[in-house]
């Protein structure tokens, strides 16, 4: 098995995959812990599917890269997703569920309507599940990735107390003179930047994982948010690389076989907890 991984690792996409995969998953455990606590995980589930449909329509048009259709429009979604969710006519949840559903049946419908190829369920299946997209990099694609992840680690680290203090008290953050609404855009967008980038890893449909499942992992351990946040990047970056090898090595889809190790690390975790707190 040594020999094989060795093997592999000696192909540049391999190495891509590998580079791209830790760094998506880092970025996606920092802000995946906020993100939780501040009750918006399914914020990631609704963008995915937004960028989905951005994805369908950006093939449509057959634009060279469609991270120059799929990033803004998931940003702007975000910042909608926030708006929509402060009219008291329309709960944040509802906000979320309309742009999930609709963007994820016109994208599936411009799909099937304009379909570019003749494996109509194949492009959608590696969309929706990241099956192989991984693999096929670019080293546009990954010098993209490495320089957005160190954006979003740039920015977590410079407003680390003032991410702090809107994820536990809003409301007092106010009082301080923090402008608690600006930095609630800032987590929707940055959050949508993962989420483009982490659609090539996952796929559309199972990148909130990436969010919530180490974030939970490191709270049934850890007690103090610090700890949380370091923990969490950690499982995430790990449970990445160890998803990626086995697919790689065992050739299943590379998306599922990264969930598959975070549910597994969060059941662990979640034995730990209880055998700590006895």
């Amino acid at each position: 098995m040594v020999e094989t991984l060795q093997f592999y690792l000696s192909y540049p996409f391999v190495r891509y995959a590998l580079v791209v995969g830790t760094l998506i998953a880092l970025c996606s455990a920092l802000f995946g812990v906020t993100l939780v606590l501040k009750r918006f995980s399914y914020i990631g589930d609704g963008l995915s599917h937004v960028a989905f449909g951005a994805l369908a329509v950006a093939t449509l048009f057959d634009i060279g890269s469609t991270s120059v259709v799929v990033m803004p429009v998931t940003v702007l979604a975000a910042i909608l997703i926030l708006r929509t969710g402060q009219n008291p006519k329309i709960h944040g949840d509802a906000a979320i569920a309309m742009l999930s559903v609709g963007s994820l049946a016109v994208g599936y419908l411009v799909m099937n309507l304009f379909s570019t190829s003749a494996n109509i369920s194949g492009d959608v299946c590696s969309t929706l599940f990241g099956s192989t997209s991984i693999l096929t990099l670019t080293k546009a694609e990954v010098w993209l990735c490495v320089v957005m992840s160190v954006i979003v680690v740039v920015v977590f680290i410079l407003l680390y107390n003032r991410i702090f203090a809107v994820t536990f008290d809003e409301n007092f953050a106010r009082a301080t003179g923090l402008r608690a609404g600006v930095y609630n855009n800032l987590i929707a967008v940055i959050t949508a930047v993962i989420i483009v980038l982490a659609m090539n890893l996952v796929g559309s449909l199972l990148i909130s994982a990436l969010i919530i499942f180490p974030a939970l992992s490191a709270m049934r351990v850890i007690q103090n948010f610090k700890g949380v946040v370091i923990y969490a990047a950690v499982l995430s970056v790990l449970c990445a690389f160890v998803g990626i090898v086995l697919s790689i090595l065992f050739s299943t889809p590379v998306g599922s076989t990264i969930v598959a190790a975070d549910i597994v690390v969060f059941l662990g975790n979640s034995l730990i907890g209880k055998w700590i707190r006895r």
